[in-house]
């Protein structure tokens, strides 16, 4: 039987009676800005109306004005006065609900793998072809189906992403606290995190700094709409490129029916969307599987192969990670075994290759 979807009602159900409301701040909710913190609670109230209201005085913290920048800690008080949410906004509510209801009444919740639990956060092993959260198309991602499968639990957020078509390691924080200290160390690059990535051809020992600046874009249809975004390599001088730093060690090398292959280790400075897939497509040398910027007659071919000798996936795997433990600071080492898919593909194709403990 699915688990109930109660608690995601409970977070998106439009009041229909505004009037003030009370919250007194806990240590989940502690060290965010006041502004931050009211867009998160007035769901559906328009941005400018937020601002209005803290620079009006409306929102009181123990009973006293703040600004937008003001930092809330555990044990604080703070008024809402009565706002109405819009009813575009009201409507997309009460869809996401009959969505959510009509989702889990035809299939059961998904249970994902776990590499580690505790009372501050969750480690996912996410496997391929699950989006990390819902968009784009997608109804229920990682995040909500956790949420779902865990109604008991108040607060659950993605720490960081992964593409839909990487597999490996995912972080959760299970408390706010946690969830800032995690994402600190990303943007303080205080955390390590090591992929395994299969491409075709022979990489270069010698070639272990990728540090070309990266730029996103979004393809046009033929309708001239908007289409689905894109990353691209750009000059060191362009005024819109980001700097983005991988490092590359090769693991192994093979060859089947003529076409060579390199399986790759690479640690990531940087968190760029589409990073690693895109420097390795710079270098001539795709990653194996990629719908994007991948060599796409070769994956066809693949896709096609007997059942033992092809891969219908993208060959990059989030398999290592480190990170300061959020409560106690302990260093935490992880590892995502190999999916068996990708296991059994680097067998067929590097029968010598050193071996990586699979699932």
């Amino acid at each position: 039987m699915a688990p109930p979807v109660k608690h995601i009602i409970e977070r998106i159900e439009p009041n229909p009676t505004p009037q003030v409301q009370t919250v007194c701040i806990d240590e989940d909710q502690a060290g965010q800005r006041l502004d931050n913190f009211l867009l998160r609670q007035l769901k559906g109230v328009p941005k400018t109306h937020v601002y209005r209201i803290i620079r009006s005085g409306e929102v009181r913290i123990n009973k006293g004005r703040a600004s937008a920048d003001t930092r809330l800690a555990a044990g604080d008080t703070v008024r809402l006065p009565p706002v109405r949410v819009s009813e575009r906004a009201e409507n997309k509510a009460q869809a996401m609900v009959e969505l959510a209801s009509q989702a889990t009444a035809r299939t059961p919740v998904k249970q994902f793998a776990l590499l580690h639990e505790d009372d501050h956060m969750l480690v996912v092993d996410k496997p391929a072809g699950v989006a990390v959260h819902g968009g784009s198309g997608v109804s229920f991602g990682v995040i909500e189906q956790l949420r779902m499968s865990r109604p008991q639990s108040k607060f659950l957020e993605l720490v960081h992403r992964l593409d839909r078509e990487t597999s490996g390691i995912l972080l959760v924080a299970k408390k706010r606290s946690a969830l800032n200290k995690l994402q600190d160390q990303f943007r303080q690059r205080e955390t390590g995190k090591t992929y395994l990535a299969l491409v075709l051809g022979a990489w270069p020992a010698k070639r272990k700094v990728l540090d070309k600046p990266l730029h996103k874009y979004v393809l046009t249809n033929a309708d001239g709409t908007e289409g689905e975004r894109r990353v691209k390599v750009v000059a060191k001088d362009d005024p819109d490129g980001m700097p983005s730093l991988t490092l590359v060690k090769v693991r192994a090398t093979g060859g089947y029916a003529g076409q060579h292959y390199s399986l790759l280790e690479v640690t990531i400075k940087t968190g760029r969307t589409h990073q690693i897939r895109v420097h390795l497509a710079a270098e001539g040398m795709p990653i194996v599987g990629d719908d994007k910027y991948g060599n796409f007659e070769h994956n066809k071919q693949l896709a096609r192969a007997p059942e033992g000798q092809g891969l219908k996936r993208m060959f990059l795997h989030a398999w290592q990670f480190q990170c300061d433990h959020p409560a106690t600071a302990e260093r935490m080492q992880l590892e995502s075994p190999l999916p068996n898919e990708l296991a059994h593909f680097l067998q067929h194709i590097m029968p010598d290759a050193c071996q990586i403990p699979e699932k």
